[in-house]
């Protein structure tokens, strides 16, 4: 630890920035009881209220129970490092800005601490005279912060149900998105409801009277996809009997959405790359360019830098695709949701059927908690929309209405592997017969596959993906094991 601090610097003439609060809750994490002092003595003559926290598990509990808008931590600690505390109170309720203070300051620390979310970094024994513009800046950026959660409040949601701090904060980033027309990237797993994030930021978007056209990527034919997206002329190839009006031209004056956009073949990008810039285009068997006025968003489940990284994806569309990035959570990121959503899903269902309101017991919530959900909201809806077909004539949907595997989850773990079969799941004893291997091999096969597609949701593309098979390899064990939707 630094010595102590005997006198204030004199303090920089600093230029507050606008509409900085009057009053902050501020917490002061460090060991040294004249530096946590000094510090906490300067933020109450700046007008803020200040608390005091000496050690690890002090703060812990002051920001889990209180509702602090700065901490400024120290690294060192007498029972841990600061940094480690760092996430955890940036996962506190108020998800306060942290500014780190050190005495033993080194440029790996200070990156790692960016890296963690700190607010930023200063010394000792400068602290006084330095946090000032970092705490202003800080105050600064919570205040527009909370506006833009505001202006996510009301905004139109296309059915996004949730109130998580993930989806709170994607929903700040989508307000912000719906605000210009500059290129969006959503990125997350399948089945985490990208189109529907692009549906929305289209919808809050001035553009919202014009047309959203989906581009699956993932489905174009491979020797169409310059007809599918720019149009084609009538006798530019071989059945073209008449022109086309391409996708691109389609989304004149509204969005282009291209779903699975890693899946654009790479002599479609460096054209598209140029369309994308130029807002104009040619299509298949034309002489004169055509324009399109089009905002851009574009969803994928690949790491497109990887990509971009080993040649597969071109660098500078990506450039141009994250100008603006939105990631979504997986849905084992956000259980808190898990009831909402549930319920969001069984009351679709009723209107779909022209089914009375048809509730869901706390065990059978119990049961959707404990699940992992590999294919997200999407495998959330199938596993809902199954059960309620097992349970239509009934008022309440309960666990027993689930899948197997889903009850099985809230079996006592020394319970399960039995449960779940012996061919696949239980050891058996030394000196006990095992099951011939033929079976035990078919009983893996079937069981992969049942967990490939409702991760997948039976999306079979996304199966073979995940799975390394073939589309056809795959289609003759789903014939081989009598698996259908």
């Amino acid at each position: 630890m630094a010595g102590a601090i005997t006198t204030e610097l004199p303090e920089r003439t600093v230029n507050h920035p606008r509409d900085t609060p009057v009053m902050a809750k501020t917490l002061v994490v460090d060991d040294d009881d004249l530096i946590r002092a000094a510090i906490t003595a300067k933020l109450t003559r700046l007008g803020h209220q200040a608390a005091g926290a000496a050690t690890v598990a002090e703060a812990e509990a002051l920001a889990a129970a209180g509702d602090f808008d700065v901490v400024f931590l120290d690294v060192i600690l007498p029972d841990g490092n600061g940094l480690d505390l760092l996430p955890r109170l940036r996962q506190a309720p108020s998800c306060p800005e942290v500014i780190i203070v050190t005495g033993q300051g080194t440029y790996d620390g200070a990156a790692l601490a960016i890296e963690s979310g700190a607010w930023d970094y200063v010394e000792k024994p400068m602290v006084i005279q330095d946090m000032v513009l970092p705490l202003a800046r800080a105050l600064q950026y919570r205040q527009e912060r909370q506006r833009a959660q505001e202006a996510a409040q009301a905004l139109k949601r296309q059915e996004i149900i949730g109130d998580s701090p993930g989806i709170r904060a994607c929903l700040g980033q989508l307000a912000q998105a719906a605000q210009s027309d500059v290129s969006v990237l959503i990125t997350g797993e399948t089945g985490t409801g990208k189109e529907l994030f692009a549906r929305a930021i289209h919808a809050n978007s001035r553009r919202a009277g014009g047309t959203f056209v989906v581009v699956d990527c993932a489905a174009l034919p491979e020797t169409l996809v310059e007809s599918t997206l720019f149009g084609h002329e009538k006798g530019a190839f071989t059945g073209a009997d008449r022109s086309h009006r391409g996708l691109v031209s389609q989304a004149d004056g509204g969005t282009l959405f291209l779903d699975e956009v890693a899946e654009l073949p790479l002599g479609v990008q460096k054209i598209f790359l140029r369309v994308l810039q130029e807002q104009r285009f040619l299509p298949v068997g034309g002489s004169r360019e055509q324009a399109s006025d089009f905002r851009l968003v574009a969803a994928t489940n690949q790491d497109l830098a990887a990509m971009a990284a080993a040649a597969t994806f071109r660098q500078d569309l990506l450039f141009r695709l994250q100008s603006f990035s939105i990631r979504l959570p997986p849905l084992r990121e956000r259980p808190g949701d898990i009831a909402a959503l549930s319920r969001h899903f069984i009351d679709r269902l009723c209107r779909r059927y022209g089914h009375e309101p048809k509730e869901i017991s706390p065990e059978a919530l119990g049961a959707l908690a404990a699940h992992d959900w590999p294919g997200n909201v999407r495998e959330l809806y199938q596993t809902l929309d199954q059960a309620f077909a097992a349970a239509f004539h009934c008022p309440t949907l309960h666990h027993t209405d689930l899948p197997i595997h889903l009850r099985l989850k809230r079996l006592p773990s020394s319970l399960r592997q039995q449960a779940l079969g012996p061919a696949i799941h239980h050891r058996p004893r030394a000196g006990s017969p095992l099951p011939p291997w033929s079976s035990y091999r078919e009983a893996l096969e079937k069981d992969y596959l049942e967990q490939a597609l409702a991760a997948c949701a039976w999306n079979i593309t996304a199966a073979c993906r995940m799975s390394g098979l073939s589309r056809a390899r795959f289609y003759q064990l789903l014939s081989k094991h009598h698996l259908s939707r």
